[in-house]
């Protein structure tokens, strides 16, 4: 019954544009839907009360500013149908990444929200953690998604496909409707040539996972990677284009064996274009997979090659101390 939610929604306005989002921090706050639970920010308390009612819990990590969150307030939790599916199923608090409320998380420790923020690792915003009916976190999505994807989201959990599938796989079985444009990968200058031994690179590299007929992918080769603030900075790095849908082979940064298929899938990447950031010794520095403007990637170039990681690990406080909006 869940894939007939997905196949038979109207296509929505939209999901054409939404990859196309201007990223430039809004200039009003952001107000939370009325119909979100209120909350003393006990999260044990508050996964046992949805639990009692049946229903899972949605933690909504967002920022007043982020465009991000916007579209995604906008975008679905302003459409009739996703609102009445997600109240059906989900309790959902909201957390400010850069608020400072007191969180007490399910093992009694209390952070601020800026710091439960960054426990989470909600690197970007919004970042939604799904839990079910019995308190385990079953998804995780990281940054912007439009309206079919969330659906998708919303009854992955709800209808428990997690406990035999990755949200990847389930995600495909709908995703060819909104599938279009060109049959190959968009070309770049500054992309490395195969073969592709990552374990060779002994320099910060970033590794961009695409598919064909993806507009997320065609819009951020037509919009941020146009920008000569983005291409000169990514020159200064190593960096490899990979069709996460075929058997390209590949030797990861750890120097195993594989193909860019199976890669993809151990990383349960579930979002093209994906791009994962290393350092000059193969370790994942951070990665961004979801919808990406210029501000976000620009920053995030910086972040990376700074070198700045090395002393906070996490973005969010990265961006809060050098007063980033």
């Amino acid at each position: 019954m869940g894939m007939l939610f997905i196949v038979y929604q109207p296509a929505q306005a939209s999901t054409v544009v939404d990859p196309a989002i201007d990223d430039n921090p809004l200039r009003e706050s952001l107000s939370l839907p009325d119909w979100f639970k209120l909350t003393f920010l006990d999260i044990k308390d508050d996964l046992a009360e949805a639990h009692r009612g049946k229903r899972g819990l949605i933690i909504y990590f967002g920022q007043k500013y982020c465009p991000y969150c916007k579209a995604h307030l906008h975008n679905n939790w302003e459409q009739p149908d996703i609102v009445a599916y997600t109240r059906a199923h989900f309790d959902v608090i909201g957390i400010d990444v850069r608020g400072d409320r007191s969180v007490t998380d399910v093992d009694g420790k209390e952070y601020t929200e800026k710091h439960f923020a960054a426990h989470y690792k909600a690197n970007f915003t919004p970042t939604i953690l799904f839990f079910d009916r019995d308190s385990k976190l079953a998804l995780r999505l990281t940054g912007y998604r439009p309206p079919y994807a969330f659906r998708a989201a919303l009854e992955f959990v709800a209808d428990r496909h997690y406990t035999h599938e990755d949200f990847r796989d389930y995600l495909a079985r709908a995703e060819g409707a909104e599938s279009y444009g060109q049959d190959t990968l968009n070309a770049e200058p500054f992309f490395g040539k195969p073969p592709y031994d990552l374990s060779q690179i002994k320099q910060t590299q970033a590794v961009f996972l695409e598919r064909p007929r993806c507009h997320a992918c065609d819009v951020l080769h037509a919009n941020p990677l146009r920008h000569t603030e983005i291409t000169d900075r990514l020159k200064r790095l190593h960096t490899t284009q990979l069709n996460m849908n075929d058997n390209t082979p590949v030797t990861l940064p750890d120097g195993t064996a594989t193909t860019a298929l199976k890669w993809a899938e151990s990383l349960k990447l579930d979002y093209a274009p994906t791009i994962i950031f290393y350092d000059a010794q193969g370790k994942e520095i951070i990665r961004v997979d979801s919808v990406v403007g210029f501000l976000r990637l620009r920053n995030v170039l910086d972040y990376v090659m700074s070198g700045d990681y090395h002393k906070q690990p996490n973005y969010q406080l990265w961006r809060e101390e050098k007063k980033l909006k």
